[in-house]
């Protein structure tokens, strides 16, 4: 079981007939949140979200969820979410 589940698939259905576009692939996910694509892969391995669609077409996320998970528990938010685990990227002069 996941930390962060998605609404019942009936629910984003109704949603999207409704003109709701609360639906994105892993780059509008990432970029919703302001991490880079490799986090939300990332909280797929650990359990803490689940796509709503995974197949040939690519992944989709829910929206709402991943901006819950992202306010729910990230140990450190960097303000610049290009930066690495050693700070961030140096350009040479």
């Amino acid at each position: 079981m996941v930390a962060y589940p998605n609404p019942e698939d009936i629910e984003i259905h109704f949603a999207q007939l409704a003109g709701n576009r609360d639906i994105g692939d892993l780059w509008e996910a990432a970029r919703h949140i302001g991490v880079k694509p490799g986090t939300i892969r990332v909280w797929m391995t650990r359990g803490k979200i689940e796509p709503i669609l995974d197949g040939e077409a690519g992944q989709y996320f829910h929206l709402p969820t991943i901006r819950q998970a992202a306010e729910g528990g990230a140990k450190h938010r960097p303000s610049d979410p290009a930066a690495n685990s050693r700070g961030p990227h140096q350009h040479a002069a």
